[in-house]
């Protein structure tokens, strides 16, 4: 990858973490990756437990091990829903259900 291309990747990350800093804006962009797939959901979730505050902060709060979460919220995790639950309430987050 050249320089400018690593440039603007960097930003992106940076303006991507900035919105999703936000709940209201994670309570957006969740969803519609969740329409993609468990793979694309898994990244979103990091995506924003990274905006808002790290892995560290996130699995205080939530009371789950950090590790635990690491492996979790990997490309090849498969949280639980305890956990999922956990993790989106400490991001002050709720799952909701809607006829489709």
């Amino acid at each position: 990858m050249s320089p400018r291309n690593m440039k603007t990747a960097v930003k992106f990350e940076r303006v991507l973490k900035d919105h999703l800093s936000a709940p209201d804006q994670a309570a957006k962009y969740l969803p519609a990756c969740y329409e993609e797939g468990p793979d694309v959901f898994l990244q979103a979730l990091r995506d924003v437990v990274e905006a808002q505050g790290g892995m560290t902060r996130t699995a205080r709060v939530a009371g789950l091990n950090r590790e635990s979460l690491y492996r979790q919220l990997s490309r090849r995790g498969n949280p639980s829903l305890a956990s999922l639950d956990a993790v989106l309430s400490a991001l002050g987050l709720k799952l909701h259900f809607a006829a489709g």
